[in-house]
């Protein structure tokens, strides 16, 4: 899993924002190493997020943006009746099938930015009601809100696995690596 992001090739811009997110991504999938479905779905502080939540929505969101991006639907549709689900795994759902979904998006979100024309190619917002009406953002837009949105929820994740068992990033990375930082 990616640690550090190496400087891009000069002029790679699509590379160095792919890799951002890869890092960020990355920073969510190991906070989860060595759980059960259990303890990833707990939630040891007063707030709703877990784990396997944060999985799970990130790997939605971000689909959904390139759905938007691409001008289809999401593959999940999302409302008030049932946004209170992206949080949280129902049915058969497991982090293993979370992450192995994420993983496919994931190898999407990197095909589909390495074949749009442009970085500055743009492409409409919805017209919800939190979004300017008429808005258009670009590829670049869309690859820094990636960045932005995965980054905040790695953040999250780092607390609520601390929370669980005391373990750091620098823990999980070390046991990843099978190595100790001590």
């Amino acid at each position: 899993m990616v640690t550090h992001v190496r400087p891009e090739a000069q002029g790679d811009e699509r590379g160095a924002l792919l890799s951002f997110l890869a890092e960020q991504r990355d920073g969510i999938r190991r906070s989860v190493l060595g759980l059960t479905d259990e303890q990833a779905a707990s939630r040891p502080s007063a707030s709703e997020l877990s784990l396997a939540g944060l999985v799970k929505h990130v790997a939605e969101v971000e689909q959904g943006w390139i759905a938007r991006a691409k001008q289809e639907p999401p593959a999940v549709a999302r409302d008030e009746s049932n946004w209170h689900e992206c949080f949280v795994l129902v049915g058969d759902e497991t982090v293993a099938s979370q992450l192995a979904y994420w993983e496919e998006v994931a190898a999407g979100t990197e095909a589909f930015v390495r074949s749009v024309s442009s970085l500055d190619d743009t492409f409409p917002l919805p017209n919800d009601p939190w979004f300017p009406p008429d808005e258009r953002v670009s590829m670049r837009w869309l690859c820094l809100h990636l960045i932005r949105e995965t980054a905040r929820h790695a953040g999250h994740a780092d607390i609520i696995r601390e929370s669980l068992d005391g373990a750091t990033a620098w823990d999980l990375v070390a046991k990843e690596q099978g190595s100790s930082f001590e």
